[in-house]
């Protein structure tokens, strides 16, 4: 019988955060816990305002499915993440806390590391950006020449942040990436990517509103630079709409519901011929390592979590000028190192 345990922080950001869609100066997060005996797989998922998540309403939910939960038999992660999937329809975020824990308890239980439960040859690892928040360019550059990272991504939400992005062009040659976060319309993209390009931008990430499918299509076409899409790949059914729109996708964990959906995602974009990233939610290292596992299935990642934050509640990911390093022990790599 499986014991199902979660803790609830909220964990302080280094600086304010800031994207377009809003502000925040700390991180409310769920970790979960699945034990079997004495072992105990954990997972992640961290409250998002304009996704409707939050820790309380994560909480209400496993408590209401604590029984059910606990009696599952975890002979299958796949299979887990289908009882789940049934089990609390359409809370994605929660179901990837616990189809993370379910298969950092599984590999644990077949003693391997979770990349190669999962078949994945470790051979190629692109590196982790950094991210800078918006804020004024002095701070911008402040935190930049702070955190000295060999690939920047940096929020966008209007026309003029390309005074920013010119600006701290003049202090790093390192790569940058754009992340608008729907914050552009079309006239401003398809005047910005060109200038963009010029800068040394590798990768701009949804540019416009996901409900603006056609002027990506567009858009697509006219971009000197790949184009990304975010919150217009959430989840499974969406990867196939993004191929006309975008050159890549960006799949987050929590958005699509864990580690097993995100497999088929991953496996559908290739198919189809798009480039795959994988981002982060700003979750601690525990969230962080199941994107980690993964890498070699990426073209790219940002997966800088826990470097935004000043407290951590994992330890085993180490970070070195972008690249990530697992600890070599079984499951995620990373264990709990408790509530603070």
């Amino acid at each position: 019988m499986l014991q199902l345990k979660y803790y609830t922080c909220d964990l302080a950001f280094e600086y304010p955060f800031t994207i377009y869609k809003g502000t925040k100066t700390h991180q409310p997060t769920l970790i979960t816990s699945l034990g079997l005996g004495n072992l105990a797989g954990y997972g992640e998922a961290t409250a998002i305002t304009y996704y409707n998540v939050t820790v309380p309403d994560m909480v209400a939910s496993l408590e209401s499915k604590r029984g059910m939960i606990e009696r599952y038999a975890l002979t299958d992660p796949q299979r887990f993440w289908h009882f789940l999937h049934h089990l609390i329809p359409g809370q994605h975020f929660l179901t990837a806390a616990l189809d993370i824990a379910g298969w950092d308890l599984f590999a644990q239980m077949r003693r391997m590391p979770l990349h190669q439960l999962l078949g994945i040859k470790w051979d190629h690892a692109p590196l982790t950006d950094y991210t800078i928040g918006l804020d004024s360019v002095e701070n911008m550059i402040a935190k930049m020449e702070a955190h000295p990272w060999p690939v920047y991504k940096i929020k966008a939400g209007s026309a003029n942040d390309i005074d920013h992005i010119v600006a701290m062009r003049q202090h790093t040659a390192a790569p940058f990436r754009i992340d608008a976060n729907e914050g552009w319309t079309f006239d401003d993209a398809k005047l910005l990517l060109p200038e963009l390009h010029k800068l040394g931008v590798t990768i701009v990430e949804q540019p416009l509103p996901k409900e603006e499918l056609e002027a990506m299509k567009e858009l697509k076409q006219l971009s000197p630079i790949p184009l990304y899409a975010d919150e217009s790949c959430r989840t499974e059914d969406e990867v196939k709409k993004c191929a006309e729109g975008f050159h890549g996708v960006n799949i987050k964990l929590t958005k699509c519901g864990g580690i097993t959906p995100a497999m088929r995602m991953i496996k559908e974009a290739r198919a189809l011929g798009l480039k795959v990233m994988m981002g982060s939610m700003n979750e601690s290292s525990i969230g962080t390592a199941a994107v980690a596992n993964m890498l070699p299935l990426l073209d790219e990642v940002d997966a800088d979590g826990p470097l935004l934050l000043k407290e951590d509640v994992g330890e085993g990911l180490v970070y070195n000028n972008g690249e990530m390093k697992l600890s070599g022990r079984s499951g995620l790599g990373v264990r709990f190192t408790g509530k603070r």
